[in-house]
Parts: structure tokens; C-alpha cells; sequence
């Protein structure tokens, strides 16, 4: 039997849109495999995500389905991308910038581990540091940049929900992202303090890497996110994700082994990192640093 190389992140998604569009058009399962000619079980597969899917037969599904042309065009995209031994997630190529992969995804998970060494992770950032973040981009004039702020602050409600419960985020972020100060001083105070109050909720905890650990193996990793699924009800539990964006896109890695380097990074990263009280007091520090 030949072995599956894809990645399974683009067959999840498929499977996902396709159930609810499906249910959208009061279709049940059987009804829906009647129509096209497909067993009930490869209907479960497909929207498991088991199987990658042929363009024509993406095409067959959306015409019954009553799907809009742009989302009949992400879903032929994705099963391409489905082939695909990595995934490379280009915004506004394969898959357009409205369709939010990974803040689905981000919803999703059961937990969040965070390697921030550059910037302080989207889910923790205050509007005034957003709003920095923002104006580095070219591409934003003033109102894109407003929008850009409003999606990010509105995207951390992830954390405030009640139902389902919110996923466990742990997060590690170097020394040197808390001392990267953007120009509003009293922004990147409230920032900092930010940090720390958050990290007092239940199911959120930061952590930072001194600069007294030294070199260290993440180093050369750069930012990355471990998405860890619901396992406990589910019929096809979701396999552990890492994702990692780019200046021109985002790495969705599911292959065990990938996910095993990750792991270890993050294993490691947690030896180094101050714990949850030291940390407090790290960011207290440069708090009062940054008032003399």
C-alpha cells in the first residue's frame, strides 16, 4: 500500500469546510454520499481528513454543497497543497488572506506553546504594541493598520471564552523581546505589566529566557507554535501541529519526527527559562528600568 507523504494539515481543513457546508445545505452524511456516488465511508474519511482529494472531486462536492465560487477555488487549492510533503502556507496565493487557517486552527487546540524571541506572541500583545507591530508593514496605510489592531485584540477573546474551554497557553519569550522597547514608553510599561498580570490566569503561563542561559539550542529556531489537539471524545483526534510564520508565509509541520524536534526544542527551552516567579520579578526589573 503506498504511504501517505502529504501534509494532513490541508486535508483537515478540507474536511472541516466541507462538513459545514454540508450541513449549511441540510444534507445528512448518507444523503450527501447518495448524491455523489460515494460510499458512507470514504464520506467519513473525507471529512476526517484522511484522504487527499482529487480537483474534480473538490469540484463535485461544492456543486452539491451550493458553494461560492471563491471557497470552491481555497478547497481545489488546498487539495493540491494536500500532495504536498511540507505544507507552505503563501498568504493571498494558494489560500487568500480572508481564509484565517490558522486562527481556526489556534481554536481549535487544546494547547498553545509559544517560542517568542523576537516579539511578544499576537495573543499577549496590548494595543499599543500591536499597533507598533503594525506600522512596520508596508502594505498597511493608516486604516489597514487600525483593522490589523481590532482583528488582533478581538482574536484574544481565544483566552475569555467560556465554551469550550480556552486552550492552555504557555508561553517562552527571550530576555531581549522585553527589552526591545517600541517608542511609547508608557505603551511598552503597560505592555510589561500586561505580561504579568496575564500570566496570573488560569491556564496562562510566561516564562523568559535570560540572557544568562547563553546560546542555546532554539536559538537558531526562530518563533514557533506547538498546537496540541483534543483527544479525550474525539473520532479522529487531530495530530500535534507546529507552526511557524515567515516573512512571506507560514510552515504548518505534522510529520511525527518534525513534531519530535519540536518537542525537544521546547523541552529544552523550558531547562533554560526562568520559572513563573522569576519571571514575574525579571519583567517587574525592567519595568522600573525603563521609568529611570
Amino acid at each position: 500500500m503506498a504511504v501517505e507523504t502529504g501534509s494532513t494539515v490541508p486535508r483537515r481543513q478540507i474536511g472541516r469546510l466541507l462538513r459545514q457546508l454540508r450541513e449549511r445545505a441540510g444534507l445528512s452524511l448518507m444523503a450527501a454520499a447518495v448524491e455523489l456516488e460515494f460510499s458512507r465511508a470514504r464520506m467519513y474519511r473525507i471529512e476526517n481528513g484522511e484522504v487527499s482529494l482529487r480537483r474534480h472531486d473538490v469540484l463535485a462536492l461544492c456543486a452539491v454543497y451550493g458553494a461560492p465560487a471563491e471557497l470552491a477555488e481555497v478547497l481545489v487549492g488546498l487539495a493540491r497543497e494536500s500532495k504536498s510533503k511540507g505544507w507552505w502556507h503563501a498568504y493571498g496565493d494558494v489560500v487568500p488572506a480572508w481564509f484565517e487557517l490558522y486562527v481556526g486552527m489556534e481554536n481549535a487546540a487544546e494547547r498553545l506553546r509559544h517560542y517568542a524571541p523576537s516579539v511578544i506572541p499576537g495573543l499577549l500583545q496590548n494595543r499599543e504594541y500591536a499597533e507598533c507591530v503594525f506600522r512596520q508593514r508596508t502594505d498597511l496605510d493608516d486604516s489597514g493598520v487600525r483593522n490589523a489592531v481590532a482583528v488582533r485584540l478581538e482574536r484574544q477573546w481565544l483566552l475569555r471564552r467560556e465554551h469550550p474551554r480556552p486552550p492552555r497557553l504557555d508561553v517562552i519569550v527571550d530576555e531581549g523581546v522585553l527589552r526591545r522597547a517600541i517608542a511609547d514608553t508608557l505603551g511598552m510599561q503597560k505592555q510589561l505589566a500586561h505580561l504579568v498580570n496575564v500570566s496570573q490566569r488560569p491556564g496562562v503561563g510566561v516564562r523568559v529566557v535570560p540572557f544568562s542561559a547563553g546560546p542555546h539550542r532554539a536559538s537558531s529556531a526562530g518563533s514557533f507554535t506547538i498546537l496540541d489537539f483534543p483527544t479525550v471524545g474525539a473520532a479522529a483526534p487531530e495530530p500535534t501541529t507546529i507552526y511557524c510564520e515567515k516573512l512571506t508565509g507560514a510552515l504548518y509541520l505534522d510529520k511525527p519526527r518534525e513534531v519530535e524536534t519540536y518537542c525537544g526544542i521546547w523541552s529544552e527551552l523550558e531547562q533554560v527559562a526562568l520559572d513563573r516567579h522569576a519571571s514575574d520579578d525579571l519583567i517587574a526589573t525592567i519595568i522600573k528600568e525603563s521609568d529611570g
